[in-house]
């Protein structure tokens, strides 16, 4: 089955994590490691990130055969626009299906490090829905998923004009839509809900980030618009230099996020852990997460 029909029929929440491709010899070790613990968590798929330039070959190919040499079952790379012409993702797509991976991340990507904005290369394309009809065109299998951002891409004029947007890939193709992470989840819902009002049919499913520090979060806000509640500010900046104080909390919070959206019926959870293995065993976390698959 594919993750998309895993998530439309499981009796049970789906857990899914992401991994990046490594790009020194310390992130190397890190990430095999993480890699080998995490098989213990068994998530039903993995996803992993683009690597640089935004091929879906290369870096990122590796991952997924290291991964899948790990006893991973459903691997699903990112495919991006970053710097890439038609000829490129035909060429990278191809690979991919031929490498036996047949789900895919359908992206445009950020704007490489030092542009402020987005420019897709010669023959390239400019938006996702474009590079989600061209996958699907040349490769009628792919189960598709794409990104949904519950409190808008940071360069849509509203989050009513970014559904719209997202309406577009589910049209040319797509199969599923994972959410950028969210810290409230009455967001997640109400998205869920206009998601649906615009006839978007598909799953949605949520994807979380544990959150280990102030600094974490400003980064992450640098390229994703999202709320932060101000008891969790309030917490992290009580904790200041405290890391592991800090941890706690978000890892506590991520609990609370993850028990709410699996009652409130989310078809599973995607989680965020940037290579870092050991956030999934803490253990409250493994508990949660432990519930969650009725084990």
């Amino acid at each position: 089955m594919t993750i998309a029909q895993q998530l439309e029929t499981a009796d049970r929440p789906l857990i899914s994590v992401e991994f990046f491709p490594p790009k020194t010899d310390a992130g190397q070790t890190a990430f095999t490691q993480a890699a080998i613990d995490l098989t213990g968590l068994n998530p039903d798929f993995i996803s992993v990130t683009c690597g640089a330039g935004g091929t879906a070959a290369g870096p990122t190919l590796e991952v997924c055969q290291q991964l899948a040499g790990l006893g991973y079952g459903s691997i699903m790379p990112h495919c991006t626009c970053v710097s890439m012409s038609r000829a490129d993702l035909k060429a990278s797509s191809d690979v991919l299906v031929e490498q036996g991976f047949n789900h895919v991340m359908a992206l445009r990507g950020d704007p490489p490090k030092g542009e402020s904005s987005f420019q897709p290369a010669p023959d390239g394309f400019r938006y996702a829905a474009e590079l989600v009809a061209f996958l699907r065109d040349r490769h009628p299998g792919l189960c598709i998923g794409v990104a949904g951002y519950p409190e808008k891409h940071p360069e849509a004029a509203s989050l009513e004009e970014d559904i719209v947007h997202l309406k577009e890939k589910v049209d040319a193709g797509a199969n599923f839509i994972t959410t950028q992470l969210f810290l409230e989840n009455r967001v997640y819902f109400e998205f869920v809900d206009k998601c649906r009002s615009a006839g978007i049919t598909i799953p949605i499913l949520p994807g979380l980030l544990p959150v280990t520090s102030l600094r974490q979060i400003s980064r992450m806000q640098s390229f994703c618009d999202f709320e932060v509640p101000q008891k969790l500010l309030h917490d992290l900046e009580a904790a200041q230099d405290n890391l592991a104080k800090a941890e706690r909390i978000g890892l506590y919070w991520a609990i609370e996020q993850i028990s709410e959206l699996i009652e409130g019926g989310a078809p599973g959870i995607h989680l965020y852990l940037l290579n870092r293995a050991q956030t999934a065993f803490y253990p409250e976390l493994s508990a949660c997460l432990s519930r969650v698959r009725g084990v």
